[in-house]
């Protein structure tokens, strides 16, 4: 048993009234202890419950992003004209909505813009569909990459996948505490995030309470994470919506004042932070999401890749659109979706998917 943790289970448990937040060093330190396995199961246990009780501070999710900086993988800077994207959507997948975010992934690498997804096999507390399931179904493994192989795929098609168990198992044996504790522990709101890249690189991390947000642009704020844009997405993801309006924020230190199409901006902390409210059915999209069904999900992802009309496609090309225009290859949200449409339905996107599943299959092989 570790003493010393014991005092950080005794800081952050002690009820609402006489509870601590920890430092940044302490949080960053508590959290390396858990990884590596210096505290106790039932240290943890209690740490996690109590803190998920107590609430993470921006700072305390720093603190533990500096643990997974120096434990976990980290790759490399790659030759890129614009940072590398890094999608932090919830590790529990989903289980209501049809995903889109594999699909615009590897939309926004035919055009050029690459991008990092980070994840593990499903997983409590909703047991939804993770992104590693979604690129099986695509006819992509990423299972069983060591990070050298995985630097060369990102490097040569543009997309990249941490799988958990595999680059990041100190990470991994902490999952089983989100089945026991029945409660999503301060450990799914760090992994959102999380960014396994050492480059230049642009975070984007969907939520879904506003308190969230705010913790994630404190935490990114003391770390120095200047490129971060925040969505409302579907169930936590970084998927735009459909049957309501877009709700995103972005903070970019090359603007100097929020687009025309902003409709609000706000500036809370010292950095200009601007909001953009988009409206589904200004851009020609009816305003439903298109439900979740696990036996029919990877042909209709199938049908999306074929250029195929379906409702999931529209998804695809709402949200792809967006990150389009967001990473600067459109010059406005109309012809972002413009182009999203054209690079799914010219078999641009398919063509990629096939680089992308040529180069797994190809380094798994030598592995």
């Amino acid at each position: 048993m570790s003493t010393a943790f014991t005092e950080f289970v005794k800081k952050v448990g002690s009820g609402p009234h006489t509870s601590q937040n920890l430092s940044r060093t302490e949080a960053a330190d508590a959290m390396r202890m858990m990884l590596v396995g210096e505290a106790t199961p039932a240290q943890i246990g209690a740490f996690l419950i109590a803190h998920r009780i107590k609430r993470p501070t921006g700072e305390e999710l720093a603190g533990m992003l500096d643990a997974y900086e120096e434990i976990g993988p980290k790759l490399g800077a790659i030759a890129t004209s614009s940072p590398v994207m890094v999608w932090g959507c919830p590790y529990d997948g989903r289980s209501r909505t049809a995903p889109v975010t594999v699909l615009s992934a590897i939309l926004l690498a035919s055009y050029g813009q690459p991008v990092l997804l980070h994840g593990g096999d499903k997983m409590p507390t909703k047991y939804g569909i993770p992104c590693v399931e979604i690129w099986d179904a695509l006819g992509v493994s990423w299972r069983t990459l060591d990070l050298k192989q995985l630097q060369s795929v990102l490097q040569a098609t543009g997309v990249g996948f941490v799988y958990l168990p595999k680059q990041f198992p100190e990470a991994q044996s902490l999952v089983p505490y989100r089945e026991q504790l029945g409660k999503r522990p301060p450990v799914a709101t760090l992994e959102l995030i999380w960014a396994p890249y050492q480059g230049d690189r642009h975070l984007v991390a969907g939520f879904v309470h506003p308190p969230t947000e705010l913790m994630f642009r404190d935490a990114l704020g003391l770390r120095g994470d200047s490129r971060l844009t925040t969505v409302k997405g579907l169930e936590g993801s970084c998927d735009l919506p459909r049957e309501r309006t877009a709700i995103i924020g972005y903070s970019n230190p090359a603007e100097t004042s929020p687009p025309p199409a902003a409709s609000e901006s706000e500036s809370p902390h010292a950095d200009p932070f601007h909001r953009l409210l988009l409206h589904p059915r200004d851009y020609g999209f009816t305003p439903e999401n298109v439900p979740f069904q696990a036996e029919a999900f990877p042909a209709q992802m199938q049908g999306v890749l074929r250029g195929e009309p379906s409702e999931l496609m529209e998804s695809a090309v709402w949200s792809g659109g967006f990150y389009l225009w967001h990473c600067g290859i459109a010059g406005d949200l109309s012809s972002g979706i413009a182009q999203a449409r054209e690079g799914f339905k010219n078999g641009q996107v398919a063509a990629k998917i096939q680089q992308i599943t040529q180069a797994v299959s190809s380094r798994s092989v030598l592995h």
